[in-house]
């Protein structure tokens, strides 16, 4: 188990970068990247870094002691990295392939589609008027996506509070609603993902339903892999259909 940093080294992480230059911003310790990534990804711990680490996709420096150190630049890469396995279900193959052709460190929170998670976290409840002004979208069209069950607010004591996810889905909606498809129209994806779940409950289900953490661990890791690839393939059989739509195949 690391230990905690000694004062020496404490004083040296705010003193010095990787090539012994000063440095802008003070350098952190494992335990407190944990901390600060707790306030988004509930089931972040150390070991699951140390993990990251061992799979080549974080290199933090280290002190002549041994204790790692991660800069703002490790710590926003490792909130790339949970975001990619949280919201896109990418195995770690993936995402270190993503990261080494620099394809996604760039992207905003509403690319990254932050609320699509397995296991979904606490994350922010708005409520319709706050949603409103976050969003910037008619309450109008909020209620036509909650009448198509796009948008599935909780109840708490007769207020409505909507979550990260229903947040990314009245932006997108709202994209779409420019070019006049309503909510009416986007039933038909609402079908088709009630559909693609029900096709992965099928395969998994009941080892997601399991009491054995193994298991249960296992069958979380199967379905992120079995949801990146449905994606995948939902995106090449529309591009197919484009391609025959504009008569180029």
């Amino acid at each position: 188990m690391e230990a905690s940093p000694t004062p020496f080294d404490r004083t040296r992480t705010g003193a010095e970068s990787t090539d012994g230059a000063p440095s802008n911003r003070k350098a952190l310790t494992i335990g407190a990247v944990a901390k600060i990534l707790g306030r988004e990804f509930e089931d972040i711990s150390i070991s699951k870094i140390r993990y990251l680490e061992d799979q080549k996709l974080l290199s933090p420096r280290r002190t002549p002691g041994g204790y790692r150190l991660y800069s703002q630049a490790d710590v926003e890469r490792l909130r790339t990295i949970l975001r990619m396995q949280r919201d896109e279900f990418l195995p770690l193959r993936v995402i270190r392939q993503e990261l080494a052709a620099g394809a996604r460190e760039e992207r905003t929170g509403a690319a990254l589609r932050r609320a699509a998670t397995v296991e979904a976290g606490k994350g922010s409840r708005l409520s319709l008027e706050e949603l409103v002004d976050v969003t910037g979208v008619a309450p109008a069209l909020i209620k036509e996506l909650e009448d198509w069950r796009l948008v599935q607010p909780e109840n708490v004591q007769g207020a409505k509070f909507y979550d990260d996810t229903d947040r990314e889905i009245v932006q997108a909606s709202a994209e779409l609603a420019r070019f006049g498809v309503g909510g009416r129209n986007l039933k038909v994806l609402r079908t088709a993902a009630d559909r693609e779940a029900q096709l992965l409950e099928a395969v998994v289900g009941a080892a997601l339903r399991s009491t054995n953490q193994s298991t249960r661990r296992e069958a979380l890791e199967n379905l992120e892999s079995l949801a990146a690839a449905c994606n995948n393939l939902t995106h090449m059989l529309l591009v197919r259909d484009l391609r025959k739509l504009t008569g180029e195949e």
